[in-house]
């Protein structure tokens, strides 16, 4: 949806425990990137908020509204009003760092599903028209199999939520906390990725114009 500007509106999330490291430089290069198109962008920085894991008690079944009351409270609605996301997190131990972790299991609330047959599911995204994603991991390593499973951890959520994953980003080679500001070519990319999101999203904004 379109903010009070006609702007549309581009959340970042970083999942590093490291602030201003690799993940948020990549993140915040392309949020810049993208706010070059006129876009209104945000981003958090999960160390700055208290968020605990998931329970799994199934008490937002009903509701769609998560029981526990910490700051994950304060982020839904900007997921909710977001029309992109760009979701970033290194890579530990083959997957995503534990805030990204419980960042993404507290999204469970915003799916709904049949009371009598579970294997069928709207997420509350896609009820809303929609949404659309990009997501960067980081890893030290520069082999390939070194990345996990961290991309698929964020974007396989996202998708059940109801957006389109434009773009899965994944830097290797960078184990020193600036080694990501020295690389052009991760810059490069991390700006491409935002580009592509904003343009994405703005090309929709303006078929939906036409209708």
């Amino acid at each position: 949806m379109l903010d009070e500007d006609g702007r549309i509106s581009i959340l970042g999330i970083v999942g590093s425990p490291r602030r201003n490291g690799n993940t948020h430089f990549l993140v915040s290069r392309a949020l810049e990137a993208a706010a070059g198109l006129n876009a209104s962008t945000r981003l958090i920085w999960l160390g700055d908020h208290t968020i605990e894991g998931c329970r799994g008690c199934e008490s937002c079944a009903g509701s769609h509204r998560c029981v526990i009351h910490d700051d994950m409270q304060h982020l839904y609605p900007l997921l909710l009003h977001a029309d992109g996301l760009i979701l970033g997190s290194p890579v530990h131990f083959y997957n995503v760092s534990a805030p990204m972790k419980a960042f993404v299991d507290r999204c469970y609330c915003l799916e709904a599903f049949d009371k009598d047959d579970r294997s069928c599911w709207v997420g509350i995204r896609e009820a809303l028209g929609g949404g659309y994603a990009t997501v960067i991991t980081v890893a030290e390593q520069a082999q390939q199999e070194y990345s996990g499973f961290a991309a698929q951890a964020m974007s396989l959520p996202l998708q059940d939520l109801g957006y389109r994953v434009i773009e899965t980003l994944q830097v290797r080679g960078l184990w020193g906390r600036q080694d990501a500001a020295k690389e052009p070519d991760a810059a490069a990319s991390a700006a491409r990725a935002g580009e592509r999101l904003a343009k994405t999203i703005l090309l929709r904004a303006s078929l939906n114009a036409g209708t």
